[in-house]
């Protein structure tokens, strides 16, 4: 359990490319590289009203229903998309840890979804059963299931995860019918962004605060998150970002580190997390003992648990709106 664990969080709130951003240092002589800017959203046109309208997917075109009914999400971002566009799916898929769909998102736009399995491993049987008119995926989650997928209703599949979530809000969003809804939400989102950046001090305050996202793993390493994550891209958003700990990370996604290396995670401030429970993840011990006791954060009260659904899963607008809500809670002077 504890591998396959492992395998599916290693794709949960990553994915290629960059985020815009700034120079920052972690508090020691060695300062982090600036972000890579984070590309432009490209939105389709609004669907015209007739019965039928083409998308552009990772599989190439796809002819989808202008405004379909019976949505199924494989996925925590496709999830956050549809309510967040106001579409309530008919079927959903669920993390391995957990029951049920994101906490985040209002109970009462959840009630009524049918669970259709794990993410990553669909019952199609039960998709199937629901009759939909659509299918919201990625590549990376459900590739190999494409054809499978396609024979049941048309599937828009993203190429992946987590790092682009904005320009896969907008392919949902043309999935949907729903192109004249999303702009709006982009648009309320980096307005708040602002509201945030100034409620902390303004741009130069913040640039000067470092901040790092620290996950405990069921079954895996710690992680540290940085540009190329969905999480780093929302604090980049805000004119924080990562330490010169990622620097070094795979395509600046995150650092790995063991519970002996977890000093490296050290800035203004941390905000960490678990994927599984806090003694099988190594939370307990770790934020427990005296490396992390020790760290600048902790000694100055700057160290916060957040919610992994939230920050880390959930990879859509409405959590992203949360979180900024929680960082500006968080980092503004008392």
């Amino acid at each position: 359990m504890a591998a396959a664990l492992a395998a599916s969080v290693t794709l949960t709130a990553c994915g290629p490319g960059g985020s815009s951003g700034t120079g920052r240092s972690d508090g020691g002589s060695a300062k982090a590289a600036d972000c890579p800017a984070q590309p432009a959203t490209t939105w389709a046109r609004p669907a015209s009203g007739t019965g039928t309208h083409r998308v552009r997917t990772a599989q190439g075109e796809v002819e989808v229903p202008a405004a379909p009914r019976r949505v199924v999400v494989l996925d925590t971002a496709e999830l956050d998309s549809a309510i967040t566009l106001g579409v309530r799916p008919v079927g959903a898929t669920r993390s391995d840890v957990a029951g049920g769909f994101l906490d985040y998102l209002p109970k009462d736009k959840l009630t009524g979804i049918e669970d259709v399995g794990r993410i990553g491993a669909p019952n199609l049987e039960a998709v199937a059963a629901l009759k939909p008119d659509l299918i919201l995926t990625s590549k990376v989650r459900d590739g190999k299931r494409y054809e499978q997928l396609k024979a049941i209703a048309p599937t828009v599949m993203t190429e992946t995860t987590g790092y682009p979530w904005k320009q896969n809000f907008a392919t949902h969003a043309a999935a949907l019918g729903r192109i004249p809804q999303a702009r709006r939400v982009a648009a309320a989102y980096e307005a708040h962004a602002e509201r945030v950046t100034a409620a902390l001090g303004g741009a130069a305050a913040v640039q000067r605060t470092t901040v790092n996202v620290v996950r405990f793993v069921e079954g895996a390493d710690t992680r540290i998150y940085g540009c190329r994550s969905y999480i780093g891209t929302v604090l980049d958003d805000v004119g924080t970002g990562p330490t010169s700990v990622v620097q070094d990370a795979p395509d600046g996604m995150m650092a790995e580190v063991s519970a002996e290396q977890i000093t490296r995670a050290d800035a203004d401030a941390v905000f960490y997390t678990a994927y599984g429970s806090p003694e099988k993840s190594k939370e307990s011990q770790v934020t427990g003992g005296a490396l992390w006791k020790n760290m600048k954060a902790a000694r100055n009260g700057r160290t916060f648990r957040v919610d992994d659904e939230l920050w880390i899963q959930g990879i859509g607008y409405t959590a992203a709106g949360k979180i900024l809500a929680q960082l500006q809670e968080k980092l503004a002077k008392k």
